[in-house]
């Protein structure tokens, strides 16, 4: 079996802010360029905490799609991604 990886509170709480405000942050499926700042920002605390997801970082950065943030946030949050996910599609807005 695998190690576990430990990943900061910040990066959870910053996730679930960027997935939650999906209508504030995502605009047809890509981050906008308000969704890009908060993205830029938990990308470059996971490089620092975990070098080894550079590659992966690299690919969301050339395409930051909702797929690919999922896959990412599957690996720091787990499941509870998807929960958010429904919860900021859903959720009414103005």
């Amino acid at each position: 079996m695998g190690k576990k990886l430990r990943w900061g509170r910040d990066i959870g709480f910053l996730f679930r802010k960027l997935i939650i405000n999906y209508y504030r942050f995502f605009h047809g499926d890509y981050v906008n360029s308000d969704g890009r700042r908060l993205l830029e920002e938990i990308l470059r605390m996971i490089m620092y905490e975990h070098p080894e997801y550079k590659r992966r970082i690299y690919k969301i950065r050339r395409d930051p799609s909702l797929y690919n943030i999922l896959k990412l946030g599957e690996d720091i949050v787990g499941p509870r991604i998807h929960e958010w996910v429904e919860e900021g599609i859903n959720s009414f807005h103005y």
